[in-house]
């Protein structure tokens, strides 16, 4: 069983907010956290396309699936969606993941099962409940970063699918005196948006700085 979690494209781009663009300038980390967020490749997170294995070893899925037992018996589509539920989507393992992992804890005394109808519930045993006990802060650091990880990500694809990011034919129309007025202030908000949010990473003096312009802006509109 793996000692911690290791998530090195997602930290990486979670992480590194910017990077340096074309010009030498700093730019969002849109697209290098957008590749990993929505490309269906061998490090992109597309849906449930990326697999299983590339976020939790197979003895720490064990210790999950253990951990989410203990809140009660369950069915293998259940743990499923409790993983995914908890995680915002970020991890949901596969049917062919799943009952693999529950077999195996059947046959180690781990967990055990009784039919109900055509399905299996599968219940924590005494022996997984020990076992879960001297594993406790592994599994329980396990879950809090998989849910920390998740929900970042969820508000980041919140983010990119908000329409905030502004596309390049609106920096034009910010600053054009010809551009119509309307669709100007929208690309101006959009634009706003879109800075303030790679401001949230900033230096506390960089904050205060844009502060200061933010309220200066904020009178001049007023006519203060």
């Amino acid at each position: 069983m793996s000692e911690h979690l290791e998530f090195p494209h997602i930290l990486k781009a979670l992480r590194d907010h910017r990077c340096i663009g074309r010009n030498g300038g700093r730019r969002h980390f849109r697209g290098r956290l957008a590749a990993a967020l929505f490309s269906s490749g061998e490090d992109g997170l597309g849906g449930h396309g990326f697999r299983a294995s590339r976020v939790v070893s197979a003895g720490d899925l064990q210790l999950l699936i253990l951990l989410l037992l203990e809140e009660g018996p369950r069915h293998g589509y259940e743990i499923i969606k409790a993983l995914e539920q908890h995680t915002s989507g970020f991890y949901a393992p596969s049917p062919g993941v799943i009952y693999p992992a529950l077999t195996y804890l059947e046959e180690i005394g781990h967990a055990s099962v009784s039919a109900e109808g055509s399905k299996k519930l599968y219940s924590l045993t005494a022996a997984g409940r020990d076992y879960l006990a001297e594993h406790r802060v592994h599994a329980d650091t396990m879950m809090a970063q998989l849910a920390k990880i998740g929900a970042r990500i969820a508000k980041a694809k919140r983010f990119f699918r908000s329409g905030d990011e502004l596309p390049a034919e609106d920096e034009g129309d910010v600053t054009r005196h010809d551009a119509d007025p309307s669709s100007s202030m929208k690309a101006a908000r959009r634009h706003l948006r879109a800075v303030l949010h790679d401001a949230d990473d900033a230096s506390p003096e960089e904050q205060r700085r844009i502060i200061d312009i933010l309220v200066k802006a904020a009178k001049d509109i007023r006519g203060q």
